[in-house]
């Protein structure tokens, strides 16, 4: 057994060698986020990827414990054009939750470990800037990026520790809004000119088959990727996964995969192996 975990590790050296120094920024939410045992595994992972020089970059959401807030407060959840309806009540709730409670258990997890992690949102340091998405009524506070300023990203990475981003960005007025995590994520990858843009879900990747789990296609060209969402193989929540990715390559990053974040040790067979896991869509 010693000797087979030693190989592994010698395999993983080409890996580790092409990797050291590279930016990857990792969305992670969804109910993988509140699978307690998994969290810790795809952390430590996390941990790992820095520690060997990669330059990590964690972006998080956390719509079932919003979810979960918000039915403990009576309020009704609702949704418009495919986006969570968010008055300013609703806001403040998903502030609480995302920058509150989700970023600080994360936060915490990594420091756990001996690396360090910094919380951090649109807010801090005006890293990004929003304004209300085309697709929502006065009144909603669900955003889109409008513009960034990723100096501090670049300073905590150099520090040699890992940013933890929650998807709310003020708007000029400093009224905060609510961006979908894959949209965060893919604005920070472009902006940071990142290698790998990865998106943990909680289904395999993109399936040609959506109730097969063994019809996974593992990569795709743009071309290939937007003939899926075309034809309708690509459908419902997949769609905006996958064109967030996209939209990625179309900007420079050199590659995104949607995985399952459910799997423990997805991001380490992701990175280190041949193999891969999930979806890699790439240029």
């Amino acid at each position: 057994m010693s000797i087979e975990r030693v190989q592994h590790l010698a395999e993983a050296l080409p890996y580790i060698q092409k990797y050291q120094g590279k930016v990857f920024v990792i969305k992670y939410g969804g109910s993988a986020l509140t699978n307690q045992q998994v969290s810790e595994s795809t952390i430590k992972d996390l941990v790992l990827l820095n520690s060997v020089g990669i330059k990590t970059i964690l972006v998080h959401g956390g719509g079932p414990e919003i979810n979960e807030l918000l039915a403990k407060l009576g309020k009704e959840i609702k949704f418009e054009n495919g986006l969570r309806s968010t008055d300013t009540e609703t806001m403040e709730v998903v502030e609480m939750v995302l920058h509150g409670k989700v970023q600080r258990r994360l936060v915490t997890m990594i420091n756990r470990t001996g690396t360090k992690a910094i919380g951090l949102s649109g807010r801090d340091g005006r890293i990004m800037i929003a304004q209300r998405h085309a697709n929502a009524k006065d009144g909603n506070m669900v955003g889109e990026v409008k513009s960034s300023n990723l100096d501090l990203i670049h300073e905590v990475l150099e520090l040699g520790m890992i940013p933890v981003i929650s998807s709310i960005a003020p708007d000029e007025e400093g009224n905060a809004y609510n961006i979908n995590a894959d949209t965060m994520c893919a604005e920070l990858a472009v902006g940071m000119k990142a290698h790998k843009m990865m998106l943990m879900t909680d289904t395999p990747g993109i399936l040609k088959d959506k109730d097969d789990a063994n019809s996974l296609i593992t990569e795709l060209n743009l071309k290939q990727a937007q003939a899926l969402i075309t034809e309708g193989t690509v459908a419902g929540g997949m769609i905006p996964k996958t064109e967030c990715c996209i939209k990625a390559i179309e900007a420079g990053v050199d590659e995104a995969i949607i995985l399952n974040g459910l799997n423990e040790h997805s991001l380490l067979l992701e990175v280190f192996t041949d193999i891969g896991s999930g979806t890699r869509i790439c240029k």
